[in-house]
């Protein structure tokens, strides 16, 4: 029996026109969804849009196309949530994460000097974990994930197994750093939201897992990090592809 076709379902959303033209960017989103539930996929990410606490868009497009190769279907990481009080004990862990993710200290320092130099990232930047430099070419539009999802039963069966939230942010952060983190040119990521409203972060790699921390930066601060520390030696048009175009499931199987 063939197995039902899935597409790709994208959203973004942005003020004072489209990001290519200036546009001050407010959300982003995307899922797989079969075609009889396109509509609600659909709704699902326009809702996203319009209530985003970055502000109201007046600039969203959502597009959708069908996935015409196979469907890699991956294990969640591992997840770990380290409570901090502060931005500072948050952003010290995060440093030592790294650092335990085989990152030299160096490299650490040099990428935060890039966070305070080139704010306004929209996708990821790719760092090479030997020299710190950043080896993607895509400037302020950074390099986007896609071309992933987590059927919510089988997520929210993984939640309550593991007593862990079952929010769409946990979700969708955990699909994103499942994906990056299965590619071997992967050392590690770091990342923070954009969103004003949330302060949460986290540090992945297939070793240590997803480490959740409690507070990453201050309230009502707008400026996010995504970073992927790579392994500079690999094929990175190869790597840009699989982030970009691999198709990816997260399916958990109890044990």
């Amino acid at each position: 029996m063939q197995e039902e076709a899935f597409y790709s379902v994208r959203m973004r959303a942005a003020k004072g026109g489209p990001h290519e033209q200036g546009g001050k960017h407010i959300s982003g989103g995307e899922l797989l969804s079969t075609y009889p539930n396109m509509r609600e996929a659909v709704n699902s990410l326009l809702d996203k849009a319009l209530t985003h606490s970055r502000g109201n868009p007046d600039f969203v497009q959502i597009q959708f196309d069908v996935i015409d190769e196979p469907i890699k279907r991956i294990e969640p990481l591992s997840i770990k949530t380290n409570e901090v009080e502060s931005v500072e004990a948050g952003q010290a862990l995060a440093r030592e994460l790294l650092e335990q993710a085989g990152i030299k200290k160096e490299v650490i320092n040099k990428v935060y000097e890039k966070l305070v130099n080139d704010p306004g990232m929209r996708g990821a930047m790719l760092v090479d974990v030997h020299s710190g430099e950043r080896v993607d070419d895509r400037h302020q539009k950074g390099v986007r994930v896609s071309r992933m999802d987590w059927v919510n039963a089988n997520f929210e069966k993984w939640a309550d197994h593991f007593n862990e939230p079952s929010h769409s942010r946990v979700k969708e952060a955990l699909v994103l750093a499942t994906k990056v983190s299965v590619h071997p040119a992967t050392v590690a990521e770091l990342c923070w939201s954009d969103d004003p409203e949330y302060i949460t972060g986290y540090v992945a790699s297939n070793m240590l897992g997803y480490q959740r921390i409690s507070h990453l930066k201050e309230h009502g601060d707008e400026q996010g990090c995504r970073i992927f520390f790579v392994d500079g030696f690999s094929d990175m048009d190869s790597y840009i592809r699989f982030l970009e175009k691999q198709p990816v499931l997260i399916q958990w199987e109890e044990e």
